[in-house]
């Protein structure tokens, strides 16, 4: 679908004070704004107050970075009611910071109502059916207020960059070993990789490079599998999926202390990639067009040649998911390598 994108520039000579950002979900949606709105950061002058308007449930992924002068969030939940009750709660305190720009990276009833009751100077909005990734569309819209030219900047800086690394050494880390995380996370099984391919991928990385260990953390979600990985593998993986669990803020330190992420879509894929880690994606009925990783130190293996490809369902129609099921693990290392290799990092 080609869509308008609808935006006013910035028409003053001096530079806006206050620019305010929204998005309000979800996890790995709000993940992906981050390193383009930190290309905006660098090239403002540091004067200019970035401002981010979220929602509690995904608020601790840009609390985690060092790049909001400050962050507001509405509650309510999935109801779209509450959301609104919360947001009109909010509204005031936002009138009161006269931003000048509002950036809209979500494009629905809420966020749409807060830049039209601002009223800033200028403001744009996502092409958000468009047929292009989520980052292409956010550097489209931070670009649109012609403030500057921005590209995909993943030199995030951590408010804790040690978060979490107590818990990584109790459950076994050596810090000799490189960690490889290994991420089972889709959400549906036509986004699953076999979980007993992750074990023989292990296996087969493990053989060529001892000193690799490997890692699941995340979601409560996927305590089966990890515990299942914990079972099979021993000593070679880490779970912190099973006991305490970690913080949004104890993930993303932990990535960013990883040599390599193996994933499937889901919001840690997002904060991998972000983060300029080594991704490589197994998308499986996932849109790649809309949320694939990006930039040269990710590659995703997607469904985009197949006829059924992109298809978004949550069960197979053909009940074998050959989007996922073609890839074996030996097909799944030599990916993994040969990224490796190509960024200069084996």
């Amino acid at each position: 679908m080609k869509e308008i994108l609808n935006y006013k520039s910035w028409q003053s000579d001096s530079l806006p004070n206050r620019i305010l950002i929204i998005r309000l979900q979800a996890m790995g949606d709000v993940a992906i704004t981050l390193p383009f709105v930190q290309s905006l950061r660098n090239k403002i002058p540091a004067a200019t107050q970035l401002h981010f308007l979220t929602r509690n449930e995904v608020k601790d992924i840009a609390c985690s970075v060092k790049l909001y002068d400050w962050i507001y969030s509405i509650s309510g939940g999935r109801s779209t009611k509450l959301q609104l009750l919360s947001l009109l709660l909010l509204l005031p305190k936002l009138k009161i910071n006269k931003y000048d720009v509002v950036i809209d990276l979500q494009r629905n009833k809420l966020s749409r109502l807060v830049r039209r009751f601002l009223n800033p100077l200028a403001w744009s909005e996502i092409e958000r059916f468009s047929a292009t990734s989520a980052g292409d569309k956010y550097q489209k819209a931070i670009e649109a207020i012609g403030l500057c030219s921005i590209d995909l900047n993943t030199a995030l800086q951590l408010k804790n960059p040690n978060a979490g690394s107590i818990k990584l050494t109790n459950a076994g880390w050596n810090p000799s070993n490189k960690i490889v995380v290994l991420n089972p996370a889709g959400a549906f099984s036509t986004r699953n990789w076999e979980i007993e391919n992750y074990v023989k991928y292990a296996e087969l990385w493990k053989a060529k490079f001892p000193d690799m260990q490997f890692l699941v953390v995340g979601l409560k979600a996927i305590s089966k599998k990890s515990l299942f990985l914990k079972k099979m593998l021993k000593d070679d993986i880490i779970d912190l999926v099973n006991g305490e669990g970690t913080s949004v803020e104890e993930v993303f330190a932990i990535i960013n202390k990883s040599y390599f992420v193996l994933t499937e879509d889901s919001g840690l894929m997002h904060i991998a990639w972000v983060s300029g880690i080594p991704t490589l994606s197994l998308f499986g009925s996932s849109r790649s067009d809309w949320s694939a990783p990006q930039g040269e130190h990710s590659l995703c293996l997607n469904s985009s040649d197949l006829e059924c490809g992109n298809c978004l369902l949550e069960v197979c129609k053909y009940e074998d998911v050959h989007c996922l099921s073609r890839y074996t693990p030996e097909f799944v290392l030599d990916k993994t390598i040969g990224l490796l290799k190509r960024i200069g990092k084996l």
